[in-house]
């Protein structure tokens, strides 16, 4: 059996056989989407197996399973915030899923501790019973300790788990991620071995669905004297965004708690210990500590004391502000969840972030420029300790769609190049570009304006104008008025296609060249001369195209004296 197979059963197994585990829970899976997901496994990559076995998989679940799908590093290069909820918790969602995750174009960074965290946070898990299925093929690369995080995140749930499929892990590699299940009560599940794997789950989970409750607990006896009740925490800090401000209890924000050894002279020395969100609680060794707080853009620190039986509860004010920005391709339009937003503060880059923005900054200067497509507006703000700004942004960007014909009725497959440019022309005579790609069938989504498109494929080339107003979409068809020179030239001729009339300096125009012994050009209808060379013995051929249809030339191998041609470049 090959490792892809054996991999595709093992976790359809896995998520299959975790539904009666979950059935009375929701449940996040969380799918990795980094640049590893392209490597292949008997020739078939790791993201092509997962998609095919949630699709298998998500086919057979009950309909009354609540589940979520989440991902991450899909959509940006070296970015460990690209951490994405896809499809919210909801009974039948295993069709979104699936056609979700056909969708995702791994290629960042592996944050498995922060989606973790994330999906947790989404599922409530400190009020209710919540699992996390996580998927994934590499180990943490942002940082943050992941069996640290696992048992934070134990401690505040009412009844959470975490469990983990290896995918393509080795035993060291396993053991780095597995204390993510282990530390939250759920299993490490290894890929590499599929058949034994599966038949592991199948006991694991026959055990769980068929767990006895627990049983009742015998009565206490009647206490003799109560002992004098000890604080379960002794480190119990709170934040706000400004000084004499309310305390920040909004788990949207990214929140991340650090604590250092305090060297003699104040400075942070040791990293002893990492927590998240702002109902953060822990206990600490009595001594000296920096304690430092980040939370989204915005970090500040302090040093604290942790006394004998004592409770430190430190203050932080943050001196920052809420950035809510919702981006909208036109006036009433839906969220565009692809946006993108460049923040810059005091002049000087700070982030970028992707579909609707809830963040918080540091207090000053701020330049949010939002960008759906090619269309970008500005928006700039002087923000002050406490301010949030809550607001719409109407970028105003329509769709322009082009779809080339050789004549009618006959697409063009191949990838004619198109390139986008501002109408207006410069005092040099140049145009602004815009934006370019490849293919017979492009949109381009584009500020309001009128711009000119230019195309190129092989011998033809031209320019069309056209206008783009927001939230409409138009659509330009491409008539090449083209047909397909195909040359065969014996031992790899040099071949070139020139106009076939001389101008009237005796110059001819070039249209394409290329080698032998299989040559092809794509060349608007017309007559043209098809130039032949191969090392001084020429050959010049005049040959008609016509729109839709293709000509086939054979140059026959033949002694000739070299032919002297006057070309003009076009």
């Amino acid at each position: 059996m090959h490792v892809v197979r054996r991999f595709a059963l093992a976790a359809a197994a896995a998520l299959a056989l975790f539904a009666p585990a979950v059935a009375a829970e929701r449940a996040i899976i969380v799918l990795d989407g980094s640049g590893s997901m392209w490597a292949q496994i008997d020739g078939k990559a790791r993201i092509t197996i997962a998609r095919d076995t949630l699709s298998e998989v998500l086919a057979t679940l009950p309909d009354d399973l609540e589940l979520g799908f989440m991902t991450y590093g899909h959509r940006e290069k070296g970015n460990c915030a690209d951490i994405e909820m896809l499809v919210e918790p909801a009974p039948g969602n295993g069709a979104a899923i699936a056609a979700a995750a056909d969708e995702i174009n791994p290629k960042g960074m592996t944050p498995i501790s922060d989606a973790v965290r994330l999906a947790a946070k989404d599922l409530a898990y400190t009020e209710e019973k919540a699992t996390v299925i996580l998927i994934t093929d590499g180990l943490e690369t942002c940082e943050v300790d992941p069996c640290a995080l696992a048992s934070d995140l134990e401690a505040k749930g009412i009844d959470f788990t975490t469990h983990v499929l290896g995918f393509g892990l080795s035993d060291e590699e396993g053991q780095q991620v597995a204390c993510l299940a282990e530390n939250t009560g759920g299993r490490y599940l290894s890929a590499a071995d599929g058949d034994a794997l599966v038949e592991a789950l199948t006991t694991t989970v026959a055990q769980v669905a068929e767990a006895q409750p627990e049983p009742q607990p015998e009565p206490e006896p009647a206490p003799v004297s109560a002992p004098e009740p000890q604080p379960e925490f002794n480190l119990m800090p709170t934040l706000s965004l400004a000084e004499g401000g309310p305390d920040i209890a909004d788990e949207t924000f990214n929140i991340i708690w650090k604590w250092y050894e305090a060297n003699a002279d104040g400075s942070k020395g040791a990293d002893l210990g990492t927590g998240y969100y702002s109902d953060f609680r822990e206990t600490l060794e009595p001594g000296d500590y920096i304690l430092e707080v980040e939370a989204d853009h915005v970090t500040v620190a302090q040093p604290i004391t942790i006394s004998e039986g004592g409770v430190a509860k430190p203050h932080f004010v943050l001196n920052g502000a809420v950035l809510k920005l919702h981006p909208l391709p036109s006036e009433g339009a839906e969220l565009d969840t692809n946006a993108s937003t460049e923040i810059k503060l005091d002049g000087e880059y700070l982030a970028t972030d992707y579909g609707d923005v809830n963040t918080l900054l540091p207090s000053g200067e701020v330049e949010a420029n939002v960008t759906i497509g090619e269309g970008t507006v500005s928006r700039t703000y002087s923000l002050a300790a406490g301010d949030t700004v809550d607001e719409d942004v109407v970028v105003g960007v329509g769709i322009a769609f082009f779809s080339t014909e050789y004549t009618a009725g006959q697409k063009v497959d191949d990838d004619i190049y198109m390139e986008v440019f501002e109408a207006k022309k410069a005092l040099d005579g140049t145009r602004q570009s815009v934006a370019y790609g490849y293919g017979g069938e492009q949109d381009f989504t584009l500020a309001e304006g009128d711009y000119v498109l230019a195309y190129e494929l092989d011998g033809t080339e031209g320019e069309v104008p056209f206008s783009v107003r927001t939230g409409e979409r138009t659509e330009v068809p491409l008539d090449l008025d083209a047909g397909v020179l195909a040359v065969t030239a014996p031992n790899g001729d040099y071949v070139e296609v020139f106009s076939a009339k001389e101008d009237i300096a005796g110059n001819r125009t070039s249209f394409d060249y290329g080698f032998g012994p299989e040559w092809l050009s794509t060349l608007k209808a017309g007559d043209y001369l098809v130039h032949t060379d191969k090392n001084g013995v020429v050959s010049d051929t005049e040959v008609t195209i016509k729109a839709g249809e293709r000509f086939e030339l054979t140059i026959k191998e033949q002694e000739a004296a070299p032919a002297k041609t006057k070309t003009k470049s076009k």
